[in-house]
């Protein structure tokens, strides 16, 4: 997406548009993100919580969508703090929405509460405290399927119905100028009672779709009842659930029997919703047994669920819609709202790698816009491991109310000597020159970026590429020397004359103790940056992340692949790596046509392929070139070579610890920001 425009370019996108009955100052929203990490104890918002959605307010969103703030569910323990929750404590939850509401209102932004009626059988594990999860009926939990989940009772969705209720009551008092109910979508509760094969009740809830869609049309008809006909609800809403089965969905492109919701039950469900009361919708497909549909990786196209979007609106062309689906190219997104009729176009990852995106797409500075890269390690990752939001490529993410870049006084400057143009080397840089220190870049090769330009070139990986190139647009803007094409040894350093030193040097491949005789034998990162020069039949030793994405990207090119991977299965000893990434990829290797042989070994080569070990005993697989994609180790020569410097010194990237472009982001601006 680097490239100049002008101005007006995309002005379409900044006319003023109407979601429903609520007028909005452009077609821009912000999608609704999980807000775990931005409650206070009692389920109000915090400080995080409320500079995040403020500067994206200043960014220039139309109208933000909050993360979802589930009500009090009889049982579901969400425990107190983990997110905001308007019915724990409506008065707090009242007060702190009130700051919030203000915030973005300053900036002439309209603000939409979502509020969810709960998880059902996809709650998380740890919120389960060792109690039987409740679902529509006695269906498999998701996360452990060898638990079935206990049926809901009728006491307990007029409970939940009613805590929608007080939740209305605090968003129209707050001044919150909608709610959205959450959802009919991705298989969260709601989405349950909704889809046949997860609902078997044989009461009201249950049977016909009427019948299934009862407890979203309660919830509908309770707020406005509550708040009155002019407070605009909004849906979220899955068209079609991609699912083949209980955990197993489909991939992209595959022809498979819907197991969940097919389209043409999603446009009879959206006519019914909309006849219940609901005045817009927050569209996309997916559902938790097909995770990476709703949180698409990098190996989905951008604009994915635009194809949904027209059905739904071709069959309902009065339905008001928002739909998402990796829209950060405006290109896309004026498809969407000129060519399809979607009314606005919502951003989520975007948002959070770039919370000024919109005004930068407004005054046509494309190459200013820091990308998102789809790997969801900052914020589904996040998420997984330590119930927060954040963002692999913006460190400052959900913490602007903690983290600002502060500018040092004159007598304080220092020149700082960076030794690596890697993402790390190139964040530390970008920090350092925006506080007003004097930063001087060094690197090897005839170009920034280190690896990342590597693992870039698969057609799916261009947002990596974006990354560079927009790390090389601020580093110019900013003015930082940096010299390319330079070796640096003990002497440079001292030549530089720096105060400080931030090593970050990367890391180096492991080679593997093999013969494999005859056949060419190609490193990952070579054959990535020259695909075309590895011949037609290719055996990629190592299935991790790098071995995976190179197969599929040799598949496009039309080459027979086959990964041969030591552990019982692909992507076992990786780097850390998203649910929704990790699943999609295991799964796409072979949906795509490589041959995979885990549990495997090789033991030699010949002219005419390699001897693998296999579980089922050995085998010949025929091979024209070996590639290694067997991992790397950090490369420190440097960094000895220097220990015992009086020069004050850092550690960063892969060359302190191997992982990947968020902690080599954030571990350069957490250093490069408080020096």
């Amino acid at each position: 997406m680097r490239r100049h425009t002008g101005p007006d370019a995309y002005k379409e996108l900044f006319e003023p548009t109407t979601i429903g009955s609520l007028q909005v100052r452009n077609h821009y929203a912000m999608a609704p993100m999980g807000p775990l990490g931005l409650s206070t104890s009692d389920g109000g918002w915090n400080q995080r919580g409320i500079e995040y959605y403020a500067a994206r307010a200043r960014g220039g969103i139309g109208m933000i969508i909050t993360g979802v703030c589930q009500v009090t569910n009889p049982v579901e323990h969400v425990p107190s703090g983990m997110m905001p929750n308007p019915t724990l404590s409506p008065g707090n939850f009242l007060r702190t929405s009130r700051e919030l509401v203000e915030k973005v209102h300053a900036y002439d932004s309209k603000i939409v509460l979502q509020v969810g009626a709960g998880f059902g059988r996809v709650v998380m594990k740890s919120i389960l405290g060792g109690e039987r999860p409740a679902a529509p009926s006695e269906v498999p939990y998701c996360w452990d399927p060898s638990i079935t989940c206990r049926e809901i009772t009728r006491d307990e969705i007029h409970q939940i119905v009613a805590n929608f209720r007080i939740a209305a009551g605090v968003a129209r008092a707050a001044g919150y100028d909608a709610i959205q109910v959450h959802a009919v979508h991705e298989g969260y509760l709601l989405d349950q009672f909704a889809i046949e094969k997860m609902n078997r009740r044989t009461d009201e809830y249950g049977g016909s779709l009427e019948n299934r869609l009862r407890f979203a049309r309660e919830i509908v008809e309770a707020v406005h009842e509550t708040v009155g006909d002019d407070f605009p609800v909004q849906l979220r809403f899955s068209v079609k659930s991609m699912m083949k089965d209980w955990n197993h969905g489909a991939m992209p492109g595959e022809e498979f029997q819907e197991a969940g919701r097919d389209v043409d039950e999603g446009i009879e469900a959206a006519r019914l919703l909309r006849s219940y009361g609901y005045d817009a919708f927050d569209i996309d497909v997916g559902c938790y047994d097909s995770w990476y549909w709703n949180h698409p990786p990098m190996y989905q196209e951008k604009g994915l669920y635009l194809p949904y979007a027209q059905q739904l609106k071709e069959a309902i062309p009065d339905l008001p819609i928002i739909v998402a689906g990796r829209l950060d190219d405006p290109d896309l997104a004026l498809r969407a709202t000129r060519e399809i009729g979607a009314e606005m176009v919502s951003l989520g990852r975007p948002v959070l790698a770039d919370a000024d995106i919109a005004n930068k797409i407004g005054q046509g500075r494309l190459e200013s816009i820091r990308p998102c890269i789809s790997c969801q390690e900052g914020c589904l990752g996040r998420i997984e491991e330590y119930s927060t939001l954040g963002c692999a490529v913006n460190p400052e993410a959900c913490r602007e109310a903690d983290l600002k870049l502060l500018a040092v006084p004159p007598h304080r400057r220092r020149k700082v000597m960076i030794i690596g143009g890697g993402v790390a080397g190139m964040e530390a840089a970008r920090v350092l020159a925006e506080r007003g220190h004097t930063p001087v870049l060094f690197e090897k090769a005839d170009h920034l970026g280190g690896v990342v330009v590597a693992g870039g070139q698969p057609s799916f990986k261009d947002d990596d590429l974006d990354l560079v190139a927009w790390y090389e647009h601020e580093l110019a803007q900013l003015e930082v020397e940096i010299h390319l094409g330079a070796e640096v040894t003990a002497r440079t350093i001292d030549e530089c004359g720096a105060d400080e030193l931030i090593v970050a040097t990367g890391s180096t491949p492991r080679h593997l103790p093999i013969d494999f005789g005859p056949i060419p034998v190609v490193e990952a990162t070579d054959a990535l940056l020259d695909q075309e020069a590895v011949g037609q039949k290719v055996a990629i030793v190592g299935g991790g992340t790098t071995g995976c994405e190179l197969a599929l990207s040799l598949r496009e090119r039309g080459r027979e692949v086959t990964v041969v991977e030591l552990e019982e299965g692909l992507l076992a000893k990786n780097g850390p790596l998203c649910a929704a990434n990790r699943d999609m990829l295991r799964t796409l290797v072979g949906f795509r046509g490589t041959r995979v042989l885990t549990g495997s070994s090789v033991i030699s080569g010949s002219a005419e392929g390699l001897e693998v070990r296999t579980p089922s005993g050995t085998e010949k697989v025929a091979a024209d070139t070996v590639i290694t994609a067997t991992g790397y180790a950090s490369y420190r020569q440097l960094w000895e070579a220097i220990d015992g410097s009086p020069v004050p010194k850092h550690l960063l990237g892969d060359a302190r610890r191997v992982s990947n472009i968020m902690y080599a982001i954030w571990d350069a601006y957490e250093v490069a920001s408080k020096i």
